[in-house]
């Protein structure tokens, strides 16, 4: 018999013989809409069963590979710097193994846990950045840390022209304004991802990815705490995701699915889908 530990579909692997390390990060006190992506990383789990593990898209089986389960980090959700902290040690023990991070969250907040541990260990990282939203304001309502405020504090981290966001069709015009001096920007669409990838490529610079699911059209991906109209479809976000793998991408999460608000299970189906796939590229 094995102890009762659910994991995502296929990733079984030990931690000591594992190269990559999936952990949720469930905290969504920041939320400026509507909550419920604290539970994302628990519903993608346990609704991975209904998956298979081999992807035909990609002509890839996760079993293949060494992939570690780590469960959700227990985060204080009253307190947005003290859960930061914690993501932060998670992400640093995980790097110092040699292993590939991956964490779920949560809402975006979340990424900037992760992001700082990186940033240290990769002084040059650029981020790569799938989202509706801009999440570049200042502060929202008074608040530095806030999931609005989650790119302009990675900025703070990188510098100019080190963060690349697509998707974005959302934001507050000033957050338009600091894009199109301080970031490489890219709305609506993944248009010039590719010149980005190959850029990237030729200078193997490290890189982190950011995926925040509300850059799916709320008609393929509901279950999210700010829908925005407008959004990729699956196959435009899967061939995205692709593109990723001949990158060097040193660590990644995916973000914002809020299950209850999605009573069909549609949305943590899609969420599963995109991080098997996202899993199986970075691999």
């Amino acid at each position: 018999m094995k102890p009762n530990i659910e994991t995502f579909i296929g990733c079984d692997s030990g931690y000591q013989q594992a190269s990559m390390v999936l952990f949720g990060a469930p905290f969504d006190s920041t939320t400026s809409f509507r909550p419920g992506a604290r539970f994302g990383s628990s519903a993608i789990r346990h609704e991975s069963f209904g998956l298979e593990t081999y992807s035909p898209y990609q002509n890839k089986e996760l079993t293949d590979y060494r992939i570690f389960d780590a469960g959700d980090l227990e985060l204080c959700f009253g307190n947005a710097e003290m859960a930061l902290e914690e993501i932060e040690s998670q992400t640093k023990q995980i790097l110092a193994d040699g292993k590939f991070p991956l964490m779920i969250g949560g809402e975006h907040l979340v990424t900037l846990g992760a992001v700082r541990a990186v940033c240290k260990q990769f002084p040059d990282l650029h981020i790569i950045h799938f989202d509706a939203h801009a999440d570049l304001r200042d502060d929202y309502l008074g608040a530095k840390l806030s999931h609005a405020c989650v790119i302009r504090r990675c900025h703070e981290l990188v510098g100019d022209g080190r963060i690349h966001q697509f998707c974005i069709r959302s934001g507050a015009r000033e957050e338009f304004q600091f894009a199109q001096t301080h970031t490489d920007f890219h709305p609506f669409s993944f248009e010039g991802l590719e010149k980005v990838v190959q850029e990237l490529k030729q200078t193997q610079s490290p890189v982190y990815l950011t995926v925040d699911l509300d850059c799916l059209d709320p008609s393929i991906f509901p279950g999210t705490g700010t829908p925005e109209a407008g959004g990729v479809t699956f196959q435009q976000l899967l061939q995205a995701i692709q593109q990723m793998s001949g990158l060097n991408v040193v660590a990644a999460d995916i973000n914002e699915l809020a299950p209850m608000l999605d009573a069909s299970g549609t949305s943590t189906a899609v969420a599963c889908k995109v991080l098997r796939e996202l899993i199986l590229a970075l691999s």
